[in-house]
């Protein structure tokens, strides 16, 4: 019984810590990556050894996939709720006509917005600083019909 609680605990940590270093190879620094990876493939020696322990191998399997469905699940989650949220820019331009109800809709869902006339044609620019606002503005533009492109917010500084 030790030997198959040992097993699960070995099999959940590793999948954790492999998962983070994955993301952290990808955005973090040269020493974060090293560092990572570093643990990772420390512990990992000792999973495998785990590996040929004396537990069915069936069992071995389901242990192994349950930990990898719970684990990378539990920490992409994590990932997802510590992401910061990013200004997105979104520019379409929508026949001169269209302007006026274009303005009523974005006041209604409260998304700020500027525009540009030129002629025969108007450039709006929707300012999103939330999940909500940019899913309000897609369905606006979508209830238009309207061609546009996005741009993410970057840090310069």
């Amino acid at each position: 019984m030790n030997l198959l609680i040992l097993f699960i605990i070995l099999n959940a940590v590793n999948v954790v810590i492999q998962t983070v270093k994955s993301l952290l190879t990808i955005k973090g620094n040269k020493l974060v990556a090293a560092s990572a990876n570093a643990i990772a493939y420390g512990l990992y020696t000792i999973v495998v050894i785990y590996m040929v322990c004396e537990l069915p191998l069936m069992l071995k399997v389901c242990i192994i996939g349950l930990c990898n469905f719970i684990g990378v699940f539990v920490v992409k989650l994590i990932e997802e709720k510590l992401q910061k949220t990013k200004l997105w820019k979104i520019e379409v331009t929508i026949p001169t006509a269209e302007k006026d109800k274009l303005i009523t809709d974005c006041e209604k869902c409260d998304i700020p917005y500027n525009y540009i006339d030129i002629n025969k044609y108007f450039i709006f620019n929707f300012y999103c600083n939330t999940k909500e606002e940019t899913t309000h503005a897609k369905k606006i533009l979508k209830k238009y019909n309207a061609k546009y492109f996005v741009s993410e917010s970057h840090k310069t500084f």
